[in-house]
């Protein structure tokens, strides 16, 4: 299975080990094809990657994208990267997981929190202690 993780970068690293703790969880059920979102070398100003640029990303990421069987995204660091990548999965028709911490004191985003018109589409709140059950809970739904 090929799993594409979501975390904010460019909106701010601070839970970089909450995802390096995801990404870590969901080696177990496939490839993780950005891995890299939970590299505490990658800071915030973005991949260091000036010789390919903006574009060269976002086509990168876009066929990961297109290849996943299913998107993983922590939602609880405000980003519009995330949130333009479950935009893009949303179309592409993908199985959609959506990880979000309500002790961080933030409000989830209505468009994330009420996508439950969306095939697919999965919020779960969680705390950072439970993250490899609930994880293991949505992977056991899949086989289903």
């Amino acid at each position: 299975m090929k799993v594409y993780f979501c975390g904010s970068i460019r909106g701010g690293r601070d839970d970089v080990h909450v995802y390096r703790r995801i990404v870590h969880a969901l080696q177990s059920y496939g490839t993780v094809l950005t891995e890299h979102v939970s590299s505490a070398e990658l800071s915030d100003r973005g991949e260091n990657n000036a010789a390919s640029g903006d574009q060269a990303i976002h086509n990168r990421d876009l066929d990961w994208l297109r290849q996943s069987d299913v998107v993983v995204a922590e939602v609880t660091q405000p980003s519009l990267g995330v949130g333009y990548e479950l935009g893009r999965a949303v179309d592409m028709k993908k199985k959609i997981f959506c990880l979000f911490r309500p002790s961080s004191g933030r409000i989830l985003s209505a468009m994330i929190r009420g996508a439950t018109d969306v095939k697919n589409f999965v919020v779960r709140d969680y705390s950072e202690d439970e993250v490899e059950k609930v994880l293991e809970q949505f992977f056991c739904s899949l086989k289903n």
